[in-house]
């Protein structure tokens, strides 16, 4: 594999940019590109993880929360997402799952390697998708790791895969919060994580992309339900959440749980229990 290392941090306004205007070049492949990109010493600043905690519902503590790495690496994933030889429009990309792994704690202050990279293009019952693998090493060693899925949609068999009916699932949770979302909470994760998508920000473009206002960041949203389990997870664990329906903002949200000494399941689901916006687990 090809690696590059970045001396700096790319734009996200720059790459936000480009993802506009990629699609219409010539260019890219049926593959995905066998590159990864390095970002090395990368600051975790204080000011920016206590900023992040409260956006996300977080207590402050010493050390980073279990999804703030993914901040420092997603610049990296749009990079590589938005570069001509990369076979997808990134602007028809669905994030569909995404799994964490916190191998050791990282304290505020430290100093990361970044690397990210995508791999395991498969075909989906809607499309194709593919992951975006992140890690960030401190002292020499892999301290954290992601793996976001998405999803390329059209050309999929159509067939669905087997799941769980979600009522007989939403049984076995119990309710837990009942959180009111407000409308800025887009453009304030926006903010501090750069992902400044605009139909997390605003109604009119997301009306343009098919939905009915904004949305919430999927990324926020899996956060803001890690917070909720602020001071019963401690490392090594693993979350991993599977997003089933947009959360429109402003809006409200009822949370549910259920497990026993570090193994969590949890949902977060619209109040009338008909839509799932996302269902995780914790171990």
């Amino acid at each position: 594999m090809e690696t590059t290392e970045l001396e700096s941090p790319p734009s996200l306004t720059a790459l936000y940019g480009r993802a506009v205007v990629v699609p219409v070049l010539p260019g890219g492949g049926d593959e995905l590109p066998d590159r990864r990109l390095v970002l090395r010493d990368a600051e975790v600043r204080e000011e920016h993880v206590a900023e992040y905690a409260r956006v996300c519902g977080f207590g402050l503590a010493n050390e980073v929360p279990g999804t703030y790495p993914h901040v420092l690496a997603f610049p990296l994933h749009m990079s590589l997402m938005t570069d001509r030889a990369f076979p997808f429009s990134v602007l028809g990309l669905v994030h569909v799952v995404n799994r964490i792994e916190v191998l050791r704690p990282i304290a505020v202050g430290a100093r990361l390697d970044v690397c990210v990279w995508t791999e395991d293009l498969r075909p989906h019952r809607r499309g194709r998708q593919f992951d975006v693998v992140a890690e960030a090493e401190t002292g020499g060693s892999v301290a954290w790791r992601g793996r976001s899925t998405y999803l390329k949609q059209g050309g999929g068999n159509g067939d669905s895969a087997p799941r769980r009916d979600d009522r007989e699932a939403a049984g076995e949770l119990a309710a837990c919060a009942e959180w009111r979302i407000p409308g800025d909470v887009g453009r304030r994760y926006a903010a501090v994580s750069g992902d400044r998508n605009p139909i997390h920000m605003h109604s009119l473009p997301a009306r343009l992309f098919g939905f009915p206002g904004a949305i919430a960041h999927g990324m926020w949203t899996k956060a803001r339900c890690l917070a909720a389990f602020d001071g019963r997870v401690r490392s090594p664990y693993t979350v991993e959440v599977e997003f089933r329906a947009p959360l429109l903002i402003p809006g409200r949200a009822h949370l549910r749980s259920g497990g026993a000494d570090r193994d969590w399941a949890f949902r977060l689901e619209s109040p009338d229990g008909e839509r799932v916006h996302l269902a995780g687990s914790i171990a």
